[in-house]
């Protein structure tokens, strides 16, 4: 199947309502207040759904049990005084309610911007596999970058406010694997849980067409090695356009790393940029998935970029 161009969001304005929810791991308490903060120095109003500080009363690694969790997106996503849904954090846990959510009633209450990184990625899929439907891979209310990170803050706020201000992402120590140049559909997030997508029953069985965004975090060269074979031998790269890779936050040597993204993605043939600044890094610039986007990979020198076509919101 070939990736197309999904449908926008509206874009924000000051004084709108956003939905903040937890549908992965537990939140640090003091860590979310402060988010919630930059959110209202922005003229946002957050609202806090009912378990987003909740913690499973067994599972402690997990907001709230699964049923909660869901509960908390679609009620957000179905209010219509809502006009954003914003994740706290990601952690674990979004694959255990992905099919709690009525996604035929999240259809039928229409787009809205939704965002989030990490676990959140499956959410991502689901919103672009269920409701056809762009969102936004960026940093989350109670994560270390949201707060101290000025360069992270900006990139969210200008993507939600002015998001023609911020078509070409990349910061200046983008570097290329494999140069060439690309056009394709974004789409993407963190790597592990892509390939932990696999087999299950709304999973994409290709992606031709796609600028693939990734990025982890903790993972050995090792493990990275056997997530991108995964994805390989079950075809999930097969077709796709570029690849734009984010931070690899804890995954440690650097240079081993490297060695296994030329080794496993060298072979696809198309464009490569490494660390052009979104995920669990320092700066977490915020990308749009789901948009067409040219991917720039010079050849001999220059930061790669990478440009998408459309603002992320409408």
């Amino acid at each position: 199947m070939t990736l197309t161009p999904l449908t926008r969001a509206a874009r924000l304005r000051p004084g709108a309502r956003v939905a903040v929810v937890s549908p992965s791991g537990p939140v640090p308490v003091g860590r979310l207040e402060a988010g919630l903060d930059v959110l209202r120095g922005w003229g946002l109003e957050p609202i806090e759904m009912p378990h987003v500080r909740a913690v499973h009363p067994e599972l402690a690694y997990l907001a709230g049990t699964d049923e909660e969790r869901a509960r908390d997106l679609q009620e957000a996503w179905c209010d219509p005084s809502i006009e954003a849904v914003l994740c706290a954090r990601g952690g674990y846990g979004a694959h255990r309610m992905v099919d709690l959510v009525d996604w035929a009633a999240m259809r039928a209450a229409g787009p809205k911007v939704f965002v989030g990184y990490s676990d959140i990625t499956v959410l991502h899929e689901a919103f672009a596999r269920r409701m056809r439907l762009s969102t936004l891979h960026g940093p989350m209310a109670a994560t270390e970058a949201f707060l101290k990170d000025p360069d992270t803050q900006e990139s969210l706020r200008a993507t939600l406010f002015e998001p023609e201000s911020v078509r070409t992402l990349g910061l200046s120590t983008a570097g290329v694997l494999v140069p060439g140049r690309a056009r394709g559909i974004t789409y993407g997030g963190c790597v592990s849980l892509l390939a932990a997508d696999i087999g299950t029953p709304h999973a994409r069985t290709s992606a031709r067409g796609g600028l693939l965004m990734i990025e982890d975090t903790t993972e050995d060269p090792y493990r990275l090695d056997r997530i991108f074979t995964q994805l390989l031998r079950a075809g999930a790269l097969s077709g796709i356009s570029g690849v734009a890779c984010g931070s690899w936050k804890g995954c440690e040597p650097y240079e081993e790393v490297r060695a296994v993204l030329a080794d496993r993605l060298g072979g696809l043939g198309v464009p490569v940029v490494e660390e052009l600044g979104f995920g669990h890094g320092p700066t977490a610039l915020t990308v749009p998935l789901g948009v067409p986007a040219v991917l720039d990979a010079p050849d001999g020198g220059g930061p790669g970029t990478l440009t998408v076509e459309v603002p992320a919101l409408v």
